[in-house]
């Protein structure tokens, strides 16, 4: 027995429809049938219209039919079959079919005919009906297989030309707008769709801007911008790089609530395939159709190929646009920089050159010419170090070292020979490059020369400044000095007239009391020389609290008896580097401003501390981060504005009247403490007072000793045939000094000016040991005296003696060897020790 199967090769059920007008008959049939097909079911109906709707409801496997009916034939039973259920097997079962009519019923489409009298043959010819149903079945079966095999086969090669066709359109476009609707135009015509398109993606604005999209007949355009959030939610979908396919809007939980809104751009059914790059979603390929269609995983797989194919060309073209655009660009920049360059080569006013490692300069551009007057044939053809000054040939050489090592050269300065003669300073840059030196050179001749002259002026003003100070101590230590010259000048009536009186033991208390009177002027007079000397200091490490310390005494007396002076100096107070004669004349200023802000008096307070200053803090006050020394200088008198304030530091800015101040003092300060790396910070209230903090530098050395005074040994005496000559206007000082160098077994020769000590010096007489006054009568000086005497003694050893600061005259105190100073006063017991430690062993 073969049972029946459906076309996937499933057994079904075996229906039989017998078509029969006897009753006995078709038992007869239905018996034999259940012999033949034990699970076959059969239906029994004897009228045309019960077997029309038998064959309507249900096609059967297979039909039984007797030739003979009552209104109704056989034959045209079997056209009905042909037409309700075409290929069902149908077997004539009659006792009265003849040979003839059986040929042309098979013809007319019968399959088989049995005899009523020959039933033993049914199961026969119902199993070779069924095998040949199932034979053709299955030969249709597999017709439609290849049949659909065929159309996919031709359906893959449809897309796979249309991809070929569009690879070959997009190829040459340029514009990839143009490149986006090639594709789309082909996906919309090849996937029957009634919209396809290509947008941009912002994704910050959860938007997509179209340009262009094809369109079917009748179907509007959706080019500009549309928001992805009146469509539905599937946005968050696109983020993740999800492709969003449904075939109906009104289904889909992530637009049913915008189906309408869809709908209205005919786009219920909706491909959209996120493309994608490192950083996330960039475009956009979708597909719209205005009714409900599905999408087959083919059919999505496509438009993700066609997809990254567009983004691919896009990316290329897009990418081709800007290496186009940069290579113009670079090209015109190219274009403008050497026209630069040549306007700068030709026009600059600076030396610009190109030089060998050999020393020679390969070109040079027209400033040469015009600066130096040398020709550039001249400049490229004459080794460069003959053009150098011989004081810098040695300095430019090591700098052409350090070229040809590979170094660079900044700031570098030296003097090039004009063709005139003269000599033009240059500040040089050079940098070496594949065995060239590329130059630039600057003539800073008038800078040399104006900042010499600035600097002059500087140097005026500095001591203007001082002797301003020092105009403001004039009251104080006029009081002071007829202090000390009184109690000089009592003891020396007092001395004289004991010795009259011949009471000569009470003299000894007299001397002591000048002394000490004149040891005090001489420490006052030292101050003054050292807060007013003209030559520049050199910054060295002091401890800030030393240098309060000396100046307490001076600054009271300038303060007057109506302010009351405090000094807070903190404990272990760091050392700072700063110039000592600098900060205590910032610290003058300071106070004397302080004073004047105080008419009616009140208190000035000087603080020392140390401070460590973050980086917050430093932004704020203009410093470096790090550790730094407060000087503080506060007053209680009528304080500043904020405006005022503000114009502190200004230079000739000064809110005194006219002839208290030239408005330099704070000015001053300030620039003293920027140039020693530190600041100044004002704080001050109108009617409050104020506070002038100067911030300086930690410096980590020690302090620099105070110079200590040792007691002098008894007076030694000279050796026989020393003579010391004694130069000085001041005719008792010459006369005590030439009386103990007597004393000492000196032999002494003296003069009161110059002339008169040069033509000594130029005599045969022996002299060891010139001692001079530095300021001298007659056009000479000591040290003129000294430098003359050594053209005709060379090596004479030289003590000069002065009463004021004269280092200017000393050669800036560079002394050459021999060469001493002792400062005035001083006691005789000194001098004497100078004298004999110069003869024996300067």
């Amino acid at each position: 027995m073969i049972p029946e199967q459906d076309d996937t090769g499933s057994a079904q059920v075996l229906r039989i429809l017998i078509l029969e007008d006897s009753r006995f008959d078709a038992e007869l049939l239905v018996e034999a049938v259940r012999l033949a097909q034990p699970h076959a079911q059969t239906t029994v109906v004897n009228t045309e219209d019960d077997f029309v709707a038998a064959l309507a409801r249900e096609s059967p496997s297979l039909v039984l039919s007797d030739y003979e009916l009552p209104g109704f034939s056989g034959a045209q039973a079997l056209d009905v079959a042909r037409r309700l259920a075409p290929g069902t097997p149908f077997i004539f079962v009659s006792g009265v079919i003849g040979e003839d009519n059986a040929v042309e019923l098979l013809k007319r489409g019968a399959t088989d005919y049995v005899s009523k009298g020959r039933l033993a043959r049914l199961p026969v010819v119902l199993e070779r009906a069924l095998a040949e149903v199932a034979d053709r079945r299955a030969r249709d079966a597999a017709q439609r297989k290849l049949r659909a095999a065929n159309q996919a086969f031709a359906e893959a090669e449809r897309r796979r030309l249309a991809l070929i066709e569009l690879g070959d359109r997009i190829r040459d476009l340029d514009d990839p707008s143009e490149i986006a609707y090639v594709a789309s135009e082909m996906l919309g015509r090849l996937l029957k769709v009634d919209r396809a398109g290509y947008g941009l993606v912002n994704k910050v604005a959860e938007t997509i801007t179209i340009e262009r999209d094809w369109c079917a007949p009748g179907v509007a355009s959706l080019a500009g911008q549309l928001n992805f959030r009146d469509y539905g939610s599937y946005i968050e979908d696109l983020r993740r790089g999800v492709t969003v396919a449904f075939a109906d809007a009104r289904e889909d939980p992530r637009t049913r609530a915008n189906a309408q809104a869809l709908e209205a751009i005919s786009a219920r059914a909706v491909v959209n395939m996120p493309l994608t790059e490192r950083r996330g979603l960039v475009a956009l390929l979708y597909l719209n159709h205005g009714s409900l269609r599905p999408w087959s995983e083919d059919e999505l797989a496509y438009v993700r190929e066609v997809g990254e194919r567009v983004r691919t060309a896009i990316a290329r073209r897009e990418a081709q646009i800007e290496l186009q655009a940069f290579a113009e660009s670079l090209a015109r920049q190219v274009e403008e920089r050497t026209r630069e360059r040549d306007r700068i080569w030709a026009l600059s006013e600076d030396l610009l050159g190109v030089a060998s490692a050999k020393g020679h300069f390969e070109s040079v551009n027209p400033a040469w010419e015009s600066v130096l007057g040398w020709t550039p044939q001249e400049l490229c053809t004459t080794p460069f170090h003959q053009f150098v000054h011989p004081e810098d040939v040695d300095a430019t050489e090591l700098q052409m070292r350090r070229l040809s090592e590979g170094r660079r050269v900044r700031g570098f300065e030296n003097r090039c020979r004009t063709r005139d003669g003269d000599y033009r300073w240059l500040s040089w840059i050079a940098v070496p490059d594949n065995g060239l030196f590329y130059t630039v050179a600057r003539d800073i001749t008038q800078q040399k020369e104006r900042s010499a002259e600035l600097e002059s002026a500087r140097e005026q003003l500095r001591q203007s400044q001082k002797l301003e100070a020092v105009g403001q101590l004039t009251g104080g230590l006029a009081h002071d000095f007829n202090n000390l010259l009184a109690a000089i000048s009592g003891s020396l009536e007092l001395m004289r007239r004991r010795g009259f009186e011949g009471r000569a033991a009470e003299m000894d208390r007299y001397v002591g009391v000048a002394q000490g009177a004149v040891k005090r002027a001489s420490s006052l007079t030292h101050r003054l020389l050292a807060f007013s000397r003209r030559q520049t200091l050199e910054p060295k490490p002091l401890n800030p609290n030393r240098l309060v310390g000396d100046m307490e005494e001076l600054i009271r007396r300038t303060m007057g008896p109506q302010v009351s002076l405090e000094v807070v100096s903190a404990v272990g107070v760091w050392n700072v580097h700063a110039d000592p004669s600098q900060l205590e004349s910032a610290l003058l200023n300071l106070c004397i401003n302080a004073r004047d802000a105080m008419p009616e008096g009140g208190r000035l307070t000087i603080e020392t501390a140390n401070r460590w200053i973050d980086a917050r803090t430093a932004a704020g006050r203009d410093l470096a981060p790090g550790q730094y020394v407060s000087l503080s200088v506060s007053d209680t008198g009528v304080g500043m504005s904020s405006d005022v304030a503000a114009r502190a530091f200004d230079p000739f800015y000064t809110t005194k009247p006219i002839g208290m101040g030239t408005g330099l003092g704070l000015s001053m300060v300030y620039g003293f403490a920027k140039q020693s790396g530190g600041q100044v910070r004002i704080y001050s209230e109108p009617g409050q007072g104020t506070t002038v903090s100067i911030y300086l530098p930690r410096d980590l050395r020690d302090a620099e000793p105070e110079e200590r005074r040792m007691l002098s040994p008894p007076s030694p005496r000279a050796h026989q045939g020393d003579t010391v000559l004694v130069v000085d206007d001041e005719a008792a000082l010459r006369m005590l000094i030439v009386e103990v160098m007597q004393g000492l077994g000196y032999t002494t020769l003296e003069a009161g000016d110059g002339i008169e000590a040069l033509r000594l010096l130029q005599s045969d007489e022996r002299i060891d040991l010139l001692v001079s006054d530095v300021g001298l009568p007659g056009g000479m000086n000591g040290r003129q005296v000294a430098d003359a005497a050594r053209m005709a003694r060379p090596g004479l050893k030289v003590l000069f003696i002065t009463g004021y600061a004269e280092n200017a005259v000393l050669g800036n105190g560079h002394l050459e060897p021999g060469m001493h100073v002792l400062s005035k006063p001083f006691e005789l017991q000194v001098l004497a020790q100078r004298v004999k430690d110069l003869i024996e062993h300067a």
